[in-house]
């Protein structure tokens, strides 16, 4: 996706109006609530779709069309700068061959989501070149003391030039520099993805992985699988998120930085990991998909946005 092409949306300051669905899970009523205070305390306005605070069926935030119809509606809605999910959990999936690509067109804006949404972000991106926000949503993080990084919201949503670090979790493994467009999202969904329409173009991009909860041998399972399919070809630089809670019982604790500086040894550029953006344990980092960014992994290692991701 070149610079030229991306569909880039409006910049949004503190007082606008944010849109929150829930196109996957529900979530659990307290956390909704704390993180919807947590917004107006930093001068948001969030209004909750029809169907956000619905629970089921099963594991749900109601059926596939209603879903569907909050998202329609939160981006046609000329009153909304943002969309912002609940959370994940499961089950966007079964909105990516419904979505009305011709609607999001005419009223791109910024959606912050990550972990089950990572399909549905990259399907706006991949065939409309509408930036991902990679970032806090608002039952997930906004709801926790500390969830959100807020010099990286501000800054992607106001189209800021800004740079993470060591102070956000990140560390280099393999040294190096390399520069180009940042793309990726949560490693199982990105393989769930493989073989399907849904696709996603990984290669020759520079690729943000991570995941929660996923065991060593399971993560080096999907790298295997995205190195098999093609994905990883050409891909100019790697950043690993936190990696949260991807250990395994009685495991050395280091054995998932093994299992990646294995799976990369051969690999030409640059690698590093840690980096707090998906699902972390604190100050969730916003990640803007889609733009150039440049990745120098040193003993000061940087991961540097270098274009907005909205129109100023």
């Amino acid at each position: 996706m070149s610079a030229h092409t991306l569909l880039k949306p409006p910049a949004v300051s503190p007082g606008a109006n944010v849109s929150v669905i829930a196109p996957a899970s529900f979530a659990r009523p307290d956390r909704v609530d704390g993180g919807m205070k947590a917004l107006r305390e930093l001068h948001f306005h969030p209004r909750p779709g029809e169907h956000t605070h619905m629970h089921g069926p099963l594991f749900f935030s109601g059926t596939p069309a209603q879903r569907l119809d909050d998202l329609h509606n939160a981006f046609a809605d000329p009153e909304t700068a943002i969309v912002m999910c609940l959370r994940g959990g499961y089950g966007s999936n079964y909105l990516l061959d419904r979505l009305d690509l011709n609607l999001i067109r005419r009223h791109p804006k910024p959606l912050f989501a990550y972990s089950d949404l990572t399909g549905a972000q990259l399907l706006f991106l991949d065939r409309l070149g509408l930036p991902a926000f990679h970032g806090p949503m608002v039952a997930a993080d906004f709801a926790t003391e500390e969830g959100v990084h807020l010099a990286s919201l501000h800054a992607a949503l106001e189209g800021k030039p800004y740079s993470v670090g060591a102070l956000e979790g990140l560390r280099a493994l393999k040294s190096g520099t390399a520069k180009g467009t940042l793309y990726g999202g949560c490693l199982s969904i990105l393989v769930s993805l493989l073989g399907t329409p849904w696709a996603p173009a990984t290669e020759g991009k520079l690729l943000f992985i991570e995941d929660t909860g996923a065991k060593p041998y399971q993560v080096d399972r999907m790298l295997w699988q995205l190195k098999q399919a093609g994905k990883l070809d050409g891909a100019k630089g790697i950043v690993f998120g936190e990696m949260l809670e991807c250990t395994s019982h009685g495991a050395p604790p280091d054995l998932l930085e093994q299992v990646i500086r294995r799976a990369f040894e051969d690999f030409p550029g640059p690698v590093a990991m840690g980096l707090r953006s998906g699902h972390v344990s604190r100050d969730n980092v916003t990640l803007t998909f889609g733009v150039e960014a440049e990745l120098i992994a040193e003993d000061d290692p940087e991961l540097r946005m270098l274009e907005p991701a909205v129109m100023r």
